[in-house]
């Protein structure tokens, strides 16, 4: 016994029942009932229809056995260095008392303003002491003074 379903509707259609819809095209339909076939031909959507087989299976009804809900899998941290620091030297970092990070920072600040005042020193040690200098130049007066293009 061969059982057909029903294109429109998804139920069974058992031998001798229903009908079958040859469209212009040669493919052919088989339907349950007129009802099937009439919203078939109004080009109903059967998603849209609430007895139908895909209007159910879409929106989850008559599921009779509970499915266990999927479990999903939890993200785990996981810490590792980075390029320049370890981990060992980053949780070390991280678990400093915030006296100890501020007294480190102020010794940093210290230590780099000490360096500039060296570096300026330096650079005013290497500047002539006289402080005659030659006049400066534009480019203006370094071009020439003849006829402006001609």
């Amino acid at each position: 016994m061969r059982v057909d379903r029903c294109d429109f509707s998804g139920y069974k259609v058992y031998p001798s029942r229903g009908k079958t819809y040859v469209r212009g095209d040669s493919k052919t339909f088989r339907f349950l009932n007129a009802k099937a076939e009439s919203l078939f031909l109004q080009r109903k959507n059967p998603r849209k229809i609430a007895w139908t087989q895909v209007y159910r299976r879409m929106h989850k009804k008559g599921i009779t056995e509970e499915v266990a809900k999927k479990r999903s899998r939890k993200n785990v941290k996981v810490q590792r260095g980075i390029v320049g620091a370890d981990l060992a030297s980053i949780l070390a970092k991280r678990t400093a008392k915030p006296e100890v990070r501020a007294a480190a920072r102020q010794a940093a600040i210290t230590k780099a303003k000490t360096e500039k005042r060296e570096k300026e020193a330096k650079k005013a040690a290497s500047r002539p002491a006289g402080g005659v200098q030659a006049p400066k130049v534009t480019k203006l007066a370094t071009k020439g003074t003849g006829k402006g293009g001609r």
